[in-house]
């Protein structure tokens, strides 16, 4: 959900200036992807804490889940508030319960989904922090709302999906892994053109 889909008041009385500002703060915070209906609230972004950590809380329906993947720059640490989370690393798959926490360090393969029947909630923390990261979600979940990914949340634009696997590293192994390259050229380009910055300021900001 982007921000202009939600609805708000204008606060008519300092009383409710408080209120007002909590609000815009929390909209700001939300997103959720309209078509496969997973949230992420930003509860720590790296560009408000220098750096150090990215803090998201994250619901996945149930079957819901990512492909295999790797992180050259940064651990990534998830931490189950409700339900479970299967965490496959490497060859290892693992169950993680509430209060279960795991760390994935770089260049670790894995992928994690939702093996239950019930929605998951859980935290994801990256050391340090990874602003691309955050801006690819919003642009990824902006971008289901407009209609410019299929029905499995994914841009229809080989740009595009250049960009979001580039600004927030987002590395695919094995044999989709010889294709970064010519990616990373598709990506370069399009921030060179600016097209990055338009997507940033239709979804980030």
């Amino acid at each position: 959900m982007r921000n202009s889909e939600i609805k708000i008041i204008t606060p008519s009385s300092e009383g409710d200036v408080q209120s007002y500002k909590s609000h815009k703060l929390i909209m700001k915070n939300f997103i959720r992807n309209p078509i496969i209906k997973d949230t992420a609230t930003f509860i720590q972004t790296a560009s408000g804490n220098k750096g150090k950590i990215t803090e998201i809380d994250f619901t996945l329906m149930p079957g819901g889940g990512n492909p295999f993947h790797f992180h050259r720059s940064y651990l990534e640490t998830f931490i189950v508030l409700q339900g479970e989370l299967g965490l496959v690393c490497g060859k290892k798959n693992t169950l993680l319960k509430e209060g279960d926490s795991f760390t994935v360090p770089p260049m670790q393969v894995h992928r994690f989904y939702n093996p239950g029947d019930k929605e998951t909630r859980f935290k994801v923390i990256l050391t340090p922090g990874h602003e691309g990261m955050e801006n690819a979600l919003r642009i990824l979940y902006g971008m289901a709302g407009d209609g410019l990914t299929n029905k499995k949340s994914i841009p229809k634009k080989i740009k595009h999906i250049a960009l979001i696997a580039y600004t927030s590293d987002m590395n695919l192994p094995g044999l989709p892994n010889l294709f970064f390259p010519i990616l990373k050229i598709i990506a370069r380009k399009a921030i060179a053109k600016g097209e990055y910055e338009v997507l940033k300021n239709r979804y980030c900001n």
